[in-house]
């Protein structure tokens, strides 16, 4: 069973963090996280995000921090240290469903509380929590495709191969893409989830002359717009997601249409806060949580005027908005801004 979250009053919770308080409570226990994407900015908001929950719930003494680029095989050394080291739980953003299954598994059965986060995986024993990754793409899909009038070729930006999160968007992606036979994919890449990568893509695509009508993005977005006025391309409409850079740009590039459907990496937060939880002997009712994605278009006044309430240069272009989630995060913006954990 799943439990829906709506995205609609993220940025209302981080206004109101600004009072809380750090409980001085000593923590009790050690937390493991593993992480296989670094360069990323989401990636690394998630990562701040668990330090700054960690050190706001003041139950966690200590963070044991797997972050680093590698593969699913390699996450699943990773995980396989954080059992040696005898954590309490392990809050993983997984690279394979798959390919770590057998670590999770191994780190139940050694009393290891196991939460993913922003992705799923198939271990039964697992908690899940994480964005609403088909609705995410399904959203900003069809919402392109509408800008497109129903027709034409768009350039399909996918994320990571082999990343449960990814394979859900493209789910959503094609269901949208269903709706509307007279749009086509003039080419499908997979970004990485890496700015660089991905703007090269973007580049090269351009300088082929191939026409486009849309450029749907699973994330990395404000590099896409900067290639755009780099090279006097035509402004055609670009979704992406919340992060600080493309919202921006949605109310500053001129001729840009485009609209940010939200994805916040403070999930990161989320999955340490549902870890305690779990140790404390409050283990939800469901096994999986998801939060429900908004869209924020640029079309339309009303849209307009939500991008302009949302903006915030004071954060990281790569850092996604929506830096809390109500009910589930605690820490302020310093926290989370700062970046550090318990004894930092």
């Amino acid at each position: 069973m799943k439990r829906h979250l709506t995205a609609a009053t993220l940025l209302a919770g981080a206004a109101l963090l600004a009072s809380v308080g750090v409980s001085a409570a000593a923590g009790k226990y050690t937390i493991g996280i593993s992480n296989t994407v670094q360069g990323n900015g989401w990636r690394e908001e998630m990562i701040c995000a668990m330090k700054a929950q960690a050190l706001a719930s003041g139950e966690v003494a200590k963070l044991n921090i797997a972050h680093r680029n590698t593969d699913a095989a390699g996450q699943l050394e990773d995980i396989r240290n954080l059992i040696s080291a005898k954590v309490d739980a392990i809050v993983v953003n997984p690279a394979d469903p798959a390919g770590i299954k057998a670590g999770l598994e191994e780190a139940t059965k050694a009393g290891i509380v196991v939460v993913a986060v922003d992705q799923a995986v198939t271990e039964p024993s697992a908690y899940i929590i994480s964005n609403n990754q088909e609705q995410y793409a399904y959203l900003g899909a069809k919402w392109l495709f509408q800008q497109m009038g129903g027709k034409g070729e768009v350039f399909y930006m996918r994320g990571a191969a082999g990343a449960s999160a990814d394979s859900d968007r493209d789910k959503g992606f094609k269901k949208a893409l269903a709706e509307f036979p007279g749009v086509k994919v003039a080419q499908e890449v997979f970004t990485g989830w890496q700015q660089d990568q991905a703007k090269q893509q973007i580049l090269s695509f351009l300088a082929t002359g191939t026409p486009i009508n849309g450029i749907w993005t699973s994330g990395i977005d404000n590099v896409i717009v900067d290639a755009l006025v780099e090279q006097q391309a035509p402004m055609v409409p670009v979704v992406g997601a919340d992060n600080a850079g493309f919202v921006g740009q949605l109310s500053s590039v001129k001729g840009l249409v485009g609209a940010a459907v939200t994805n916040p990496g403070s999930i990161g937060g989320a999955g340490v806060t549902l870890a305690l939880q779990i140790l404390d002997g409050k283990k939800p009712a469901q096994q999986t949580v998801l939060v429900n994605p908004e869209l924020w278009e640029n079309a339309t006044d009303a849209g307009k005027a939500k991008l302009k309430s949302v903006v915030d240069p004071s954060l990281s272009p790569e850092w996604p908005v929506s830096i809390s989630i109500p009910d589930w995060t605690t820490y302020t913006k310093d926290q989370i801004i700062a970046c550090k954990g318990p004894g930092e």
